[in-house]
């Protein structure tokens, strides 16, 4: 409760533009893996790493910004064999530009001293004049002509490493901001101007504005109409504080209630008076404005949305269709891919993913972020053009940019920007099934697991699990068998032990499959010196040569991709498992989808006009 608390007077006092008692401070620090010797996606042509911090500054007034550079663990600044330009962004226009200069060598001194770094980044902070709002902090180094280490192979791509990988040129660590300093009010920000409605002209005017203002948050927040009773309570904290600090912060103290009101935190769903137990009933049109909503934006109804509800217009069939179609076009509809397909693919697992170096010495945060901006972006143009789900596994494009398109062996991508692709029909890339994310979240830090692949498709393209495995069994460890066995030996030197083999059988064959694919997502045709059998089955007997052999299979019986797209989408959409008793309904909602070709809006179409969204059971 308390952390709800904080919470609630954290937003409220940032949304109002209320001073605090003394300047405020945070700290960005970079991921540690992330190479910076090129340009970074978000940042202006003609600069080399850095980063772009996204900040809501509270106040109009003065901002102390401070930049730190990575050290090794000798704490000196990597890569400063020369003089560097870096720049400071507010916007994408120059605030400052610094020069990071390497400390020099007093005369006489031994030429194994190395002179200390203690102040090299001193001097990287400037206290510069910010309206308050949302703003993008931008810092990067001017680039000059691409550095190399001198070596007899190709130089790996990473650098970040001080004894493996090291930096080539200096990089930044941290972003610290710090104020407001002489703060001359809250501005005019967006928040303000959605929380302001009403604007008080004289003193006596002050309470009708704030009942207006308070009634247009609870009708958003609660999103539906509002009480006087829901009303009394924020109103009353409205004039506390209003005695004590004024009109603003009355009305910050109001709204820090109405965050942590059951009304906002939870989607209460209230059983209609006289209904006897256990009665199947439609949602009312408000209710099923807010799991609509929920369900395609992850936030709040829109006004239109709402005022639909309140009418009692949103039931109607066309009225529905009609407002899906248009939320689907609404750019808030990207949370279907950032929250329902990363949930879904386990895209979100990327972050905690940190292959062996020792193994994998290529693999850097550039490469992790471009695996999940792959998917993404695959998944966004499926949805935004409405093609068929079955898309997802058979597609002919992808995005990549240059990094990732060196990892995948891909030519002529140059740059960090992602663009769309067209792959060839001999292309080792395309699908789902074939993108480094879902390789490389499927696998151990140092090697493949066809069992956990075979797990992850038999779950989530299959929708048929494998059984749980039994009490009490200690898990399979690679040195329990001879270790220079190929991985399929291996595992079938595991599937002799009879308490396994039932699982293992069905995971097994079809995980192996993707055996032609390492632990992070590159194409290999030989392990440790032999070629790999990458020859796979499916539990209804289907056999297959690869990757491509397995999606065939797949597609062969579209209808099991599907329903589990759909089942996946109906447990997003109503916040539950999917249950026996739902299965009527998803394969109601595959078959209208079918004769639109399983176009993505067919799908969600069908959800949304299904019992299970549409209805609940009295308690």
């Amino acid at each position: 409760m308390d952390r709800y608390v904080s919470a609630a007077e954290k937003i409220s006092r940032l949304a109002v533009g209320l001073a605090g008692r003394s300047p405020g401070g945070e700290t960005v620090r970079i991921v540690p893996d992330l190479t910076q010797e090129e340009h970074l996606e978000g940042l202006p042509v003609g600069t080399r790493g850095g980063a772009v911090v996204p900040y809501t500054f509270p106040l109009d007034g003065e901002y102390e910004i401070q930049i730190g550079l990575a050290r090794d663990r000798n704490e000196h600044v990597e890569g400063l064999t020369e003089a560097h330009e870096l720049e400071l962004m507010l916007d994408r226009e120059r605030v400052q530009l610094f020069t990071v200069k390497p400390p020099q060598r007093e005369a006489g001194v031994s030429a194994d001293y190395q002179p200390s770094h203690d102040n090299i980044d001193q001097h990287l902070k400037v206290r510069v004049p910010v309206s308050a709002g949302p703003h993008a902090l931008g810092v990067a180094f001017l680039k000059k002509p691409s550095a190399l280490l001198e070596t007899a192979r190709q130089p790996y791509q990473a650098h970040f490493n001080f004894y493996r990988h090291p930096r080539v040129q200096p990089a930044v660590y941290s972003i610290s901001i710090i104020g407001p300093f002489a703060a001359q009010g809250p501005g005019e920000t967006p928040s303000r101007r959605r929380i302001f409605v009403s604007r008080p002209a004289n003193p006596g005017d002050e309470e009708r504005s704030a009942k207006r203002i308070l009634a247009t948050l609870l009708r958003r927040a609660y999103r539906r109409p509002v009480t006087d009773a829901d009303l009394q309570g924020p109103f009353e904290l409205y004039r506390q504080a209003r005695a004590e600090g004024g009109f603003d912060a009355g009305i910050e103290m109001a709204l820090s209630a109405v965050l942590v009101s059951p009304q906002f935190l939870f989607r209460v769903e209230q059983d209609p008076a006289g209904i006897p137990p256990n009665t199947v009933y439609r949602l009312s049109d408000l209710e099923l404005a807010s799991r609509l909503s929920f369900f395609l934006w992850s936030s709040i109804p829109d006004d239109e949305l709402l005022d639909l509800a309140i009418a009692g217009k949103l039931k109607e069939p066309a009225v529905l269709e009609r407002q899906v179609r248009r939320m689907l076009a609404d750019s808030r509809s990207r949370t279907l891919v950032t929250n329902f397909a990363s949930q879904w693919l386990h895209l979100r697992n990327l972050a905690s993913i940190t292959p062996d170096m020792r193994l994998f010495p290529d693999f850097d945060d550039n490469l992790r972020q471009a695996f999940r901006e792959e998917t993404e972006l695959f998944f966004e143009s499926i949805l935004r053009e409405d093609r068929s789900a079955l898309d997802l596994l058979s597609a002919n494009f992808t995005y990549v940019n240059e990094r990732l398109a060196r990892h995948y062996g891909i030519p002529h991508v140059y740059g960090s920007h992602f663009r769309r692709i067209t792959l060839g029909e001999d292309s080792r890339r395309g699908g789902l099934l074939r993108q480094a994310s879902i390789l490389t979240v499927t696998s151990y830090a140092t090697r493949t697991s066809p069992v956990i692949r075979g797990k992850w498709i038999l779950e989530n393209i299959l929708g048929v699990p494998p059984p749980p495995p039994l009490p009490d069994v200690p898990a399979l460890k690679d040195n329990t068998v001879d270790g220079n066995l190929s991985v399929r030996r291996r595992l079938a030197e595991h599937r002799t032990n009879a308490i396994c083999a039932g699982c293992h059988n069905l995971m097994d064959p079809v995980g192996l499959s993707l055996e032609k694919f390492d632990a992070i997502g590159r194409w290999r045709a030989v392990e440790e010196g032999a070629p790999i059998d990458a020859s796979g089955s499916l539990p209804d007997g289907s056999r297959f040569a690869d990757v491509h052999g397995l999606e065939q299979a797949l597609l062969r019986r579209p209808e099991m991709f599907v329903g589990t797209l759909a089942e996946k989408l109906l447990t997003y959409a109503t916040g539950r498992g999917v249950e026996y008793y739902d299965a009527p309904a998803i394969r109601a909602i595959v078959r209208e989808a079918q004769a639109k070709d399983f176009r993505l809006s067919s799908l969600i179409l069908g959800i949304v006009r299904s019992q299970p969204f549409q209805m609940r059971k009295s308690r």
